[in-house]
Formats: structure tokens, sequence, C-alpha cells
């Protein structure tokens, strides 16, 4: 696949993840220069910018003025921005019933997902709005589009990005000229290293893949290669607002706690 993405700077944010990853090094594969951004994982996101030739650099992006910061130190050092991948943001690992969420769990969540990614996104689209260019993509979940029991704070932030967030941003992004570009992914059920090692409950995944067509869960590899597609002016240089769901055909999430 060739993305004519040579020389393009690409910030990845949350990019020393398991997906994040992924998404770093096939960017870099396509010969673009990489910032991977992180907030605590500063030994990976260093080693996975030192193998790609890129740089790391840390910011708590629900912070506003840490992410200010960031593009900032990135216009200084590269001096212009291309691509924007949207990617940092918190699972709660625990499974909770909505009228057992606590204040701080909603608002940590909604903060870790929807903030950050709001925060990230007016910085991207302020510089993009001054050089008439650039393409951001925003990661959210199937969980925001078919729900996931246990998750609806995690759900509601996702479904806000992929929904009114996206189609907004794309309208607003129509405004500052045909150059800028604004799409999203949802990824659904993906193994990556980490879930691996940890070691896969094979009961669970064959209840997840009973909603999907394709029997199989996604790779990180599936999810970096359409974030590649859309971010690439001459692969998707006529599609803005759209959302692809790399679910394997996914009908719906699984319904936890039914007999």
């Amino acid at each position: 696949m060739n993305a004519d993405l040579n020389g393009k700077v690409v910030l990845v944010t949350g990019g020393a993840g398991g997906i994040g990853s992924v998404i770093s090094k096939s960017f870099a594969e396509q010969n673009a220069k990489v910032v991977v951004h992180y907030h605590n994982s500063k030994n990976n996101a260093v080693k996975i910018a030192n193998d790609i030739g890129g740089t790391a650099i840390g910011a708590d992006l629900t912070n506003s003025k840490q992410a200010t910061s960031l593009f900032n130190e990135i216009l200084e050092k590269e001096g212009k921005i291309d691509v924007c991948v949207a990617n940092a943001g918190n699972y709660p690992r625990e499974s909770i019933p909505l009228w057992d969420i606590d204040d701080g769990r909603w608002s940590n969540t909604i903060a870790t997902n929807l903030s950050l990614t709001f925060n990230t996104a007016r910085e991207f689209l302020k510089h993009a709005s001054k050089t008439k260019k650039g393409s951001l993509v925003l990661v959210g979940s199937t969980a925001g589009i078919y729900g996931e029991a246990g998750h609806s704070d995690y759900a509601a932030a996702k479904g806000a990005i992929t929904s009114g967030f996206l189609r907004t941003l794309k309208n607003e992004a129509a405004q500052i000229g045909d150059g800028v570009r604004v799409n999203a992914v949802a990824p659904g059920w993906t193994v990556t290293q980490k879930k691996i090692e940890e070691g896969l409950d094979q009961k669970h995944v064959d209840k997840v893949i009973s909603t999907m067509a394709l029997k199989k869960l996604a790779t990180p590899e599936d999810v970096a290669n359409s974030i590649v597609m859309l971010a690439s002016d001459s692969l998707s240089g006529h599609v803005t607002g759209q959302i692809i769901e790399i679910a394997g055909g996914m009908e719906g999430r699984l319904i936890t706690g039914t007999k």
C-alpha cells in the first residue's frame, strides 16, 4: 500500500500502547516522521521512537495547557503537523452497571476519552485552520456504536466521538477548505500483545465472535492499516466524516449476565 506519506509529520497520541505502537510503526513504514505521544509509558515510547526514527513526547492530554504545549513543541521541532491520530484513551477494566458507577469513575472515563480527544482535535484543527490542510483520524470503539454492558461510561464517551463530534468536526473542517479531512475508526475486539501475554479465555472469545460475520478477532495491524488509509490524501482524498468499523462484520455487542 503506497499511501504517499513520505516526509509527512504524523502525531499518534497514545502511540506507545498495544494498538498505538503498531499505528506508529505503520506510519513509519510509509516513511512518515512519527511523533509518538505518551502519558505514562515513557520508556516504551522512547524505544518505539528510536526504533522507527521518530520522536517521543509526553503530555497529559486531559489538561488543555499540556495539549497546547505538546503541539507547540512539535511545531517548533518539525514545523508542521500533517496528520493527527487521536488514539489515546482509557478503558476501565472493571465491568460495573450504570447504577453502581460512582461520580469518580464516570468523570475519569469521560476525561480520559472524550475530553482528551476534544483537546487533541482542537489543537490540530487550530493548526490546520492556518495551513488549510491536514487529516485527523479519531479512534472510537464499537462500544460507542452498539453499547457495552458494564461500561456505559466508556460507551458514552466513544459514542460521542464517533457520532456528533465527528460529524460536527467534518463540517467545521469544510469551512477551512477542501484540504482538511476528519474521519474515524471504531475497532471491535482486538488482540494486542498484552492480551496474548495475559492469556485469552477461549470461551469468551467464542461468545464474542458469535456476533461477527468473520469468526476471528481483529489485530492491531487491522486497525493501523485502516487508519493509514484514512490519513492518506492519495488513498482517501475524497473521504471525510466517515467511520470504519474494524470489527469483522459485528452485528452487536455481547450482552453479559444473560442466561
